[in-house]
């Protein structure tokens, strides 16, 4: 014959208690996925510009971040890093990257070549995987253009000073040959006063 325990009834508060504590410890160290947000997923750049591929991850333990650039002309593994400092730079972008503990990294000096999708990969300890991509428009600039438009402007310059100092250069010549006509004019009605005073 089974009888139910008696005793205290505080004890299976206590005992509940004890209980719900070690199940929430064991929660916490359990782990909880990953989660990755990108804040910015298209960006739009200039040749030589340097572009900042910002995310922001959140993950129990250690993770693993991973950037792949795809494009027309292929497929790159970019960098590979763990958040305990274990850095692996491609060597193609070895002295154009910068990354960051949030996960973002940085490209300097963009070329054509870096248009494209840009994939970023968190992974923690156990294999739980977050994505996210970005899409990069690298537009050039037209040096060619702007230089016409440069050399045209002086140019137009050039020949606006010379018409102006033409049309100075006929207006002084013209008050000059006014000057002078002016100038004989009131010598030949001089003498002819002369002339006619000679005569009287």
């Amino acid at each position: 014959l089974m009888r139910p325990l008696q005793g205290c009834p505080s004890r299976g508060v206590v005992v509940g208690t004890v209980t719900l504590c070690l199940a929430a410890g064991w929660a916490l160290q359990t782990p909880g996925g990953v989660s990755l947000v990108v804040p910015q997923p298209n960006i739009n750049a200039t040749v030589a510009q340097n572009i900042l591929l910002s995310v922001e991850y959140s993950c129990r333990g250690v993770a693993t971040i991973e950037w792949k650039h795809v494009s027309s002309w292929g497929t790159t593994s970019i960098v590979e890093w763990r958040s305990d400092n274990y850095v692996n730079i491609s060597t193609v972008y070895k002295d154009r990257v910068t990354t960051f503990e949030n996960g973002s990294i940085q490209l300097r000096n963009v070329g054509m070549r870096d248009a494209g999708y840009y994939f970023v990969t968190v992974m923690d300890e156990h294999g739980t995987n977050a994505y996210g991509t970005i899409i990069v428009n690298v537009y050039e600039i037209i040096y060619e253009d702007l230089h016409f438009v440069a050399v045209l402007f002086a140019f137009l310059a050039a020949v606006s000073a010379i018409l102006i100092c033409f049309m100075w250069l006929c207006n002084k010549s013209l008050h000059l040959f006014q000057k002078k006509t002016t100038h004989k004019l009131t010598a030949s009605t001089t003498e002819e006063i002369e002339l006619e005073t000679i005569e009287c």
